[in-house]
């Protein structure tokens, strides 16, 4: 019995031992998570959010300079894809057009930095600016454009706005409790405009090299929507078999801008229209039309993009096939409704139809039929005068109502 007591005391103090060891390494751990957290914090702290360069970095990259010059080669001096004896992923051009899409994204992102740096720089100046201005680059030409002055009416925003959002900026800008910026601040806030520019020109050159290599690359998707808005859409989505794998919900809403209506009426504006609206099927389409055409736009499209990302077709007839397919859809819901046949008179004197009844009918039949006392109600005797003419009163009720009249 000592020896038993003696091994359960062992195993006690091993247990013992075995949770202090635990609760050390616990110790440890959350030591050094919070060692990280500090770390993280002090790098945050460290960062210099007023300095530009820390924030935007993608321009002094080794590989952004690397690609727009190979894009700038591959402009000049053509295509050079051939299309027998060799696969299209071992292609060299191809691999730069993978590059490019990838780079417009990441420009993309970018952007987006740069839109939040000169927003909170800007925020002083005209904070309502930006919820009339959602779009990036809008946002930033507009920035540039009115930059210290108080009185927009002394700035011409024609040609970076609309009309109405025009006005509605000036309106606001009477009113606004802002203040003008310091000059240095000012002077970062302009230059980060220019680098959003300068970002927003690379994407549009980039994917004119991508859409110039769309009839070999995409050839179904090219038939359908078009060379440049498919290599628009090969571009955000993030390359072709990034497109491929996208429903068709989100492929419609690749490229859509955020729209302020600013009280006017959303009767003649799409609100979830991408690229797509750049297509000439959706431009010839009647207004009542477009989003049924959006919609059928964006499916086929999809279709499309996963037959070109397995290079099913590169002859590229089933895109046309789609395309005509869309078209010929688009002319039938145009079609006017059938006129309203008129219905022919029976023929006279022809035999009653047979309908067929039954026990529930021949019931519900007794049920609504007409009595004998209601055949009998209100019919008058010939030659016999009435006996009243105030309905089921008889001639008592009315000299009882002649007596009532009659007395005092």
């Amino acid at each position: 019995m000592a020896a038993l007591a003696d091994s359960f005391l062992a195993d006690l103090d091993e247990l013992s031992d075995n949770e202090a060891d635990i609760i050390e390494e616990e110790g440890g751990d959350d030591a050094r998570m919070e060692e990280d957290i500090d770390g993280d914090l002090a790098d945050i702290e460290a960062l210099n959010y007023d300095d530009l360069d820390s924030v935007s970095k993608l321009q002094k990259s080794q590989r952004y300079n690397d690609i727009m010059q190979k894009v700038e080669d591959a402009l000049q001096k053509g295509s050079d894809i051939s299309m027998q004896g060799i696969v299209l992923e071992d292609d060299p051009e191809y691999q730069l057009i993978v590059e490019c899409n990838a780079l417009s994204v990441d420009i993309e992102n970018e952007i987006i930095i740069i839109h939040n740096f000169i927003r909170d720089k800007y925020r002083l100046k005209f904070p309502e600016l930006e919820s009339l201005v959602l779009h990036p680059i809008d946002y930033a030409r507009v920035v540039k454009r009115i930059g210290n002055e108080m009185d927009l009416t002394l700035v011409d925003l024609e040609g970076l706005l609309p009309a109405a959002t025009i006005m509605v900026v000036s309106v606001t800008a009477s009113t606004t409790s802002g203040k003008p910026l310091p000059e240095e601040v000012l002077n970062k806030t302009i230059e980060a405009c220019d680098r959003a520019l300068v970002l927003d020109s690379a994407k549009k050159k980039v994917l004119d090299f991508v859409e110039s290599r769309m009839g070999y690359i995409a050839p179904n998707l090219s038939a359908i929507v078009g060379s440049a808005v498919a290599a628009k859409l090969m571009g955000t989505a993030g390359g072709l078999s990034a497109l491929a794998k996208m429903p068709a919900c989100n492929v419609q809403l690749l490229g859509a801008k955020k729209k302020t209506l600013a009280g006017f009426s959303t009767a003649t504006s799409q609100l979830r229209v991408g690229y797509i609206e750049q297509t000439e099927v959706f431009q010839s389409t009647p207004p009542l039309l477009r989003m049924r055409a959006c919609r059928l736009l964006a499916a086929k499209s999809t279709l499309a993009a996963r037959v070109d990302s397995t290079r099913g077709d590169p002859s590229g007839n089933t895109g046309r096939a789609f395309r005509e397919e869309i078209r010929k859809k688009i002319e039938k819901w145009q079609e006017p409704p059938p006129a309203k046949q008129p219905k022919p008179l029976p023929v006279p004197d022809s035999e009653p139809k047979k309908k067929r009844g039954g026990r529930r009918l021949r019931k519900m039949k007794e049920r609504y039929a007409v009595t004998d006392a209601r055949k009998l109600a209100n019919r008058m005797q010939f030659g016999i005068p009435e006996e009243s003419s105030l309905g089921f009163w008889g001639c008592s009720a009315l000299l009882t109502l002649d007596c009532i009249f009659l007395c005092p």
